[in-house]
Parts: C-alpha cells; structure tokens; sequence
C-alpha cells in the first residue's frame, strides 16, 4: 500500500499535500477499524464549491476553519478491508461514499430527514476532515454499492446529483411546469438535468457567463440561456425571463447561486402563487423584495444537503435517465491536487467540474 496523503487547507488559506489518517501502518494491522466500518480506496473525488470556499474564505457561515482542515465530499471507491461486523459489503465492492455520520437520536434523525441532523458529521466540513485522501474508514451504512455500468466518476457525481434530487422531491417539479434555473454552475447544470428529466417544459437557466452558458446547451439540451446583464435590476431581469419563456409564466424557480441579486430576480421572476427554491448557499443575512412574496403570494422554500436521495441518484444515471459524464471538464491525479484546485478556482480555465483521481 502507498503512504496515505490528503489534500489540506487552513486559516491562513494555504494548500497542501501530507501525509492523513488512517496511516497505513494502522490499516495493515488492520486495528484501524471500529464496528460497522469499512476501509476505502478513494478513486475519483470532485472538486465542489464549498472545498474552494473553505480553502479562499475559510468559512461558511458558522463553518468554520480553525485548524488544519482536509477537504473533499464527492467520492466514489473501492472496499479494502470490513470490520467482522459488516456483513453486506466486502473488499473489492465499489461504493460512492455518503459523506455524512448522522446521530439518528435527534428529532430530524427520527423523522427521517437525516439532512438537519443536529450532531451529524459531515465529511469536510470543519472540524470533520474530508474525503481528499488515498485511504479512508466510513460507516458501511453510508457506503452505496456502485452497478458495474457506472464507473469511479459516475460514482463521485452522486453527491452533486443528490443535491439536485432533493431539490426536484421537495420542489414538487410537475409535468409541464415552466421552470427558471439561477445559475449554470455544477449545481444548477445537474438541476436543469434533474427538472427536464422530471418533465418541466421548457427549461431556462441563467448565468453571469457565456461560456457557462454555451456549456449548458451541450450538456443539456433543449435548455433555454439567458445571459445576465451586470448591474440590471431584478424586474427587467424578470421581463426578460418571461420573453424568453414566450411569454410564459415561470411556475418554479430554482435558485442555485445563492447571490442576493439572482434570488430577488427569481422572486420577480416567478408568476402568482409561484416558487423560488433556494439550493445555493449565500451570505449569512442579505435583503429581498419582501412585498413581491407577499402580495404575490410567493413560497420561498431553502435546502440543506439531501437525506434518502443516493439510491434514487443511483437509479437515475444507472438507467440513463441523466448523463453526467459531459459535466467533468478536468481530471488530475491526487499527487496534482493543488494544481486541481487553482483550475476548479479560475473562472477563465472553463472548468465545470474538476475530478481528482486516485487509480494506480
């Protein structure tokens, strides 16, 4: 086995390669493992918004890094070893890794919505480190056996399209239903995806960049784009949304940016008894147009992570309902981490999803 290594970042917004936990001391011993876990061969690992927010701003929201910090979320890989507690998964099993360890005492725990768990630990966000490093022990519980026809890739971008899943579930997409999504990121490209495939027509997406938006139509087409102007105000905004959509009214809006001038624009944007449902993360406080939800009767409905999605995710690329495979734009071997992250950072490096990959 090879030294373990993670890719790491801390309050002074450095990034490093060295040396992580389990070492591989521990895991050739095999005294590494506690009951219900499995040791992971991480293969493929994405690069998400976050792992680049926590490396420039060293927080998000009330996240906060305050030490060395290994990051990383999106990870698919294969079974080493198993505690002689696990019983449905066995070395070389390929899983995608649920990044998450909830308590499963608290109330959003019992009720099935795992996502708001008050003690959980999620993997990169600090202090739990993250899932950018050869080796790693997790909980067998949240280890997804991967079909053969996907691959180490289709298995790391379960995470993003679980994101866009529990959107599309708690959004209540319908057929026909005329839906604007904010921002042509990985997020709000796996979300217009999701909402095509769930039977909206049509599909607009908007972004500050062209060249986002030229991507979008590759990857999924039939989609709608609409260039943002800098600087306009939310109602021309919306004007130009409804001229894009026909004339249309927008049913749903699905904001995926998570910037203050992109949710007041889908605000204005959405017809009476409309929705704007936020999956982007924003700043901790920011204004909107109060009245125009409330004379407009506007639902303004927020996500956090997902809960119950993966074997739905699993379902959808496994049987070709969604292909993300366009979505990976770079690949660099985990030894080129930093360089991995400065291309995912550079907005003129075209790059939509970055994969780190670990397969010698």
């Amino acid at each position: 086995m090879k030294p373990n290594i993670g890719v790491f970042t801390d309050p002074e917004h450095r990034l490093w390669i060295d040396s992580a936990e389990p070492s591989v001391e521990s895991l050739q011993q095999g005294d590494s493992l506690k009951p219900g876990e499995v040791t992971i061969a991480v293969k493929s690992t994405g690069i998400c918004g976050s792992d680049i927010h926590f490396w420039h701003a060293g927080c998000i929201g009330p996240m906060i890094v305050t030490d060395k910090h290994i990051l990383g979320h999106e990870s698919a890989g294969e079974i080493l070893a198993v505690h002689p507690s696990v019983t449905n998964l066995k070395p070389g099993d390929r899983v995608a890794i649920e990044p998450n360890i909830p308590c499963f005492n608290c109330e959003p725990c019992l009720t099935g919505r795992y996502n708001g768990c008050e003690n959980v630990e999620f993997l990169s966000t600090p202090p739990v480190p993250g899932l950018l490093r050869r080796y790693v022990n997790h909980p067998a519980q949240w280890c997804h056996k991967l079909p053969e026809s996907l691959d180490w890739e289709d298995g790391a971008l379960l995470e993003p399209l679980s994101v866009a899943v529990a959107g599309v579930k708690r959004a209540g997409v319908a057929l026909g239903d005329v839906v604007l999504v904010c921002g042509a990121g990985p997020i709000g490209l796996v979300t217009a995806a999701c909402v095509k495939a769930a039977g909206a027509a049509p599909v607009l997406i908007t972004d500050i960049d062209e060249s986002r938006l030229e991507f979008a139509q590759k990857a999924v087409p039939g989609v709608r784009t609409l260039l943002v102007k800098r600087g306009e105000t939310p109602e021309d905004f919306a004007g130009r949304v409804k001229q894009l959509a026909g004339g249309q009214e927008i049913a749903l809006a699905m904001e995926c940016t998570g910037v203050e001038s992109s949710v007041a624009g889908a605000i204005q944007a959405v017809k009476f008894g409309g929705k704007v449902f936020v999956i982007g993360v924003g700043k901790s406080e920011m204004t909107m147009p109060f009245m125009r939800c409330s004379t407009r009767e506007v639902d303004l409905q927020f996500q956090y992570r997902y809960a119950n999605t993966w074997p739905t995710a699993i379902r959808l690329l496994e049987n070709g309902v969604i292909d993300l495979k366009m979505l990976v734009t770079h690949r660099f071997k985990l030894e080129e981490a930093e360089k991995a992250f400065h291309t995912a950072s550079d907005v003129k490096s075209g790059a939509i999803k970055v994969m780190i990959q670990n397969l010698d």
